[in-house]
């Protein structure tokens, strides 16, 4: 008997828009109930970065779904205090990311790739793994610098023997981050700070995989095979491998030129309710792939930092903006004191003025910051209406 193949549901550009936003948590009330926890466990993982201009990036992205939430607040939620149960951990995700603790069973099949790599960037010294575990055993969670030094010189990939063995015991999985004191990590051993229900690598790979891939498609919408492996950085023979047990269906979208797939429950009701009006951080994941932001978004986002002055277009650490559902425009902040200082301002036309005005003075706000001042607009026509937009909204 011959098996006819599924239909195919087909969404329109701006349905899938819609899907990803509301995925992404920019769509409909924001569940302030959940908190940043909450933010944590919808989007699967918030990458972290050590630039620091308006606030880090692991807090300005539940701040961009949740608003005004305390720095504090956020701090809180991720890191483990004291003899409170951990609720996070700190692992290569899409990068280096902040993971539900839930999740740490599903990334056994990358500890084990990591146990079996036979290079490495940095040599291990001789006896120096041991060394750590055996101190971490003996005095606790420690930092690098507490281990015996993180650096052998100023330059930052010039690791100690220390540091290069923590960092191996982290990736194989005998070490975890769950806190971090003053932006260093602590590192702590696996068999202490990981629930003990989930202190195992028992899954093999295809159900790690499935797991991720089902995590990934629910956290995007809608995706390619892409989309899906870059979430959190799989092989695209990976996803191939896992994508019919994973519970995603596959869609059509107008426009696009790859098949993609869809959570079931995300195309079961019409994604409806309020926009978020917010700066973005670049690596928020409703923008950290370049392709798929212009795919869905039709704008171009790169994150400038590493880019020669000279050459940068947008400028150190361009937010896009977000506003109605679209990307309207670029801020690139900096702080005086109590001022927050748009260095340079790129707007997508009169219409989006009103939209990024509001987005920096409620990022001011949330920053503590009493006045906002525009250095540049790229569109010199619009600075006047910017700048009488931005008065409004501060008297």
């Amino acid at each position: 008997m011959t098996t006819l193949p599924r239909p195919t549901t087909e969404l329109s550009a701006d349905e899938a828009r819609r899907i990803a936003l509301r995925a992404q948590g920019f769509l409909g009330a924001p569940d302030r109930r959940s908190g940043v926890r909450g933010v944590l466990r919808h989007l699967g993982a918030v990458q972290l970065d050590t630039i620091s201009v308006l606030a880090r990036s692991h807090e300005l992205i539940p701040y961009a779904r949740l608003g005004a939430v305390g720095r504090r607040t956020v701090e809180e939620a991720y890191w483990k205090k004291e003899s409170q149960p951990a609720h996070a951990f700190e692992y290569w995700s899409h990068a280096a990311c902040i993971l539900p603790i839930e999740e740490w069973p599903h990334f056994a099949f990358r500890r084990r790739a990591y146990r079996a790599r036979p290079h490495w960037h940095h040599e291990l010294p001789d006896g120096a793994y041991d060394q750590v575990i055996k101190q971490l055993r003996a005095e606790g969670p420690l930092t690098a610098t507490e281990l015996g030094g993180a650096k052998r010189t100023s330059e930052w990939w010039d690791w100690s023997g220390t540091k290069v063995a923590v960092e191996r015991a982290l990736m194989y999985g005998e070490v975890v981050c769950v806190e971090r004191r003053g932006w260093k990590r602590v590192y702590d051993l696996a068999e202490r700070a990981v629930p003990a229900q989930l202190l195992h690598d028992e899954l093999d790979d295809a159900e790690c995989l499935r797991r991720l891939v089902r995590l990934a498609g629910q956290s995007l919408g809608v995706g390619t095979r892409a989309d899906i492996a870059d979430y959190h950085r799989l092989k695209g023979e990976q996803v191939d491998a896992v994508i019919d047990g994973s519970g995603l269906v596959p869609v059509t979208v107008a426009g696009w030129s790859k098949p993609a797939w869809a959570d079931p429950a995300a195309l079961a009701t019409p994604p409806r309710g309020r926009h978020r009006t917010t700066l973005l951080s670049p690596f928020d994941s409703l923008v950290w792939e370049r392709a798929r932001t212009e795919r869905i978004f039709g704008f171009t986002h790169r994150l400038e930092a590493y880019v020669p002055k000279p050459k940068r277009v947008y400028g150190y650490f361009a937010m896009p903006v977000l506003a109605g559902g679209r990307l309207v425009g670029r801020v690139d902040p900096a702080r005086e004191g109590r001022t927050l200082v748009a260095r340079q301002v790129t707007l997508d036309g009169p219409k989006a003025v009103p939209a990024v005005a509001q987005a920096l003075v409620e990022a001011a706000g949330w920053v503590d910051c009493a006045d906002v001042r525009v250095e540049r607009v790229d569109a010199p026509e619009l600075r006047e209406a910017l700048t009488l937009e931005l008065a409004r909204a501060l008297a």
